[in-house]
């Protein structure tokens, strides 16, 4: 560890990250390059931050020795994270002196000691911001200072809601209560409640006297109005008895049913679409077998049973995974379980589709320990991942998959060659039925769930997969699980 932080670096590192944010540049790709501006300025081995909401967190960007945190949730009753989340903003604290399932796998790694600084906005913590170092030397006072202005950056970023927070249920767009204004006969505000600027992001004096800033509709009537940021309102109105003429107007926050009703009718057309294709294929070739089994060759007869074989897995894969997203399915009620993983790996392999099998390259340390999980739902988890992988990359491109142990854990990475993700989509990819732009929609069928359930299953196990671009292009899966 530096006795004295490189400033200039962090200064020089600092103008990259502003520069990016000016071109256009928001979210995960942002958060991640601070990251790495600001570990070697710290002399750390590695950065981390957390982001948080209601139900717990989540690592969303690392870097270093830390890189292989990211996906990682934490809970919110785990000691470490009620340790963080209380007292001073900025604290330094031993590894090895804090209880969690996170942190001793972080001792593990040889990390002894970690300054962390909240992010905060207006009280309410959105993340936290983690410094790690190796050595037993204590960092200096300064990098504490360091690490709380770099956090109070990353918050000011969460308030400018540029592409943070990654996951939908972070406290700066939460649910809030109806806003409420009362409006004059020229429609100027009179009245502006503070759940109204919590909304809209307008203060009262920035409200009161001026027109309301979205449209107001008949009294009486409901309207939902787009916000230039993006977001919705349901907005009604409604004449405010007396002798004066004013209307009363209620507003609330509906990004997240539009949302949803959007993710609704798009499952429908891309699951419609995703059914039809087997269904139009297995009848044409059963039709065709029906009205011309004579005047067919035994080859074209068999050509016509196998392809009906292999439309019939995929309409029943697909089947399966809609039942299993409707129904929240995981692992199930049986207790984890040690299981070879290598052995389990190489059984759900053999059941992929003879064309996706041959591209694989498996590669197994021959002392592989035991995994500590539900060995059934590895084959769905993999299953996924590969198909995931085939489907991304060029037909002739084969698909990596190795193991490996890591201090309390063992992971297995699926690997490909394909056309990559972006950093800001790493954390999307796990939403359901969210499947990237537009243009890849169309591109890539799909509806939207592989991913979804594969995190469901890994984390009901006490695992976490996580994806990342790949060095020289294409995508890394990795699942973590822990050892048996």
């Amino acid at each position: 560890m530096p006795e004295r932080i490189d400033f200039p670096a962090l200064i020089a590192g600092h103008t990259v990250v502003i520069e990016m944010i000016n071109s256009g540049d928001a979210g995960l790709p942002v958060l991640t390059q601070l990251l790495r501006v600001a570990q070697p300025a710290l002399g750390a081995a590695g950065m981390a931050f957390a982001e948080f909401g209601p139900s717990g967190g989540r690592v969303i960007a690392a870097t270093g020795a830390a890189e292989w945190t990211l996906g990682r949730p934490l809970p919110a009753d785990d000691p470490a994270t009620v340790c963080l989340l209380s007292g001073p903003r900025v604290q330094q604290v031993r590894i090895d002196h804090l209880s969690g399932k996170l942190t001793g796998e972080l001792a593990g790694c040889g990390l002894r000691r970690m300054v962390v600084s909240r992010a905060e906005i207006g009280g309410h913590t959105v993340g936290s911001l983690h410094a790690l170092y190796s050595g037993d030397d204590e960092p200096a006072v300064e990098h504490h200072g360091v690490i709380a202005y770099l956090a109070s950056c990353v918050a000011h970023m969460y308030g400018d809601q540029s592409g943070l927070p990654v996951h939908g249920d972070g406290p700066v767009v939460a649910a809030l209560a109806d806003g409420l204004a009362v409006v004059d006969r020229d429609g100027h505000v009179r009245l502006w409640n503070p759940a109204a600027a919590q909304v809209t992001g307008r203060s009262a004096d920035q409200a009161l006297s001026r027109p309301l800033p979205f449209p107001l509709p008949p009294s009486g009537q409901v309207r939902d109005h787009r916000l230039p940021d993006g977001r919705w309102l349901r907005i009604t109105s409604g004449e405010l008895p007396g002798p004066g003429v004013l209307r009363v107007v209620t507003f609330r926050d509906i990004t997240d049913q539009q949302r949803r009703d959007h993710d609704r009718e798009l499952f429908v057309a891309v699951t419609s679409h995703e059914l039809r294709t087997p269904v139009t294929v297995i009848k044409g070739y059963a039709d065709t077998l029906t009205d011309h089994w004579e005047s067919l060759t035994d080859a074209d007869r068999r050509q016509g049973a196998r392809v009906i074989g292999q439309r019939a897995n995929e309409l029943a894969r697909l089947v399966d995974r809609l039942l299993s997203s409707a129904a929240e399915a995981g692992p199930g009620d049986d207790p984890p379980a040690p299981f070879d993983l290598g052995d389990a790996l190489r059984t759900a392999i053999a059941d992929l589709p003879a064309e996706l099998r041959r591209r694989l390259v498996l590669r197994l340390p021959a002392d592989l320990p035991k995994a500590l999980g539900h060995r059934p739902s590895l084959a769905t988890v993999l299953t996924e991942l590969a198909t995931n992988a085939g489907k991304y990359s060029a037909a002739d491109s084969s698909i990596e998959i190795d193991a490996a142990v890591d201090g309390q854990m063992v992971s297995f990475r699926v690997s490909d060659r394909g056309i990559g993700i972006r950093p800001e989509h790493v954390e999307r990819a796990f939403d359901r039925f969210w499947q990237g732009e537009s243009g890849d929609r169309r591109g890539y069928p799909g509806a939207g769930l592989g991913l979804y359930l594969v995190r469901r299953i890994v984390e009901q196990q006490n695992g976490w997969v996580s994806l990342r671009p790949r060095t020289g292009g294409g995508t890394v899966a990795e699942v973590r699980l822990p050892r048996g």
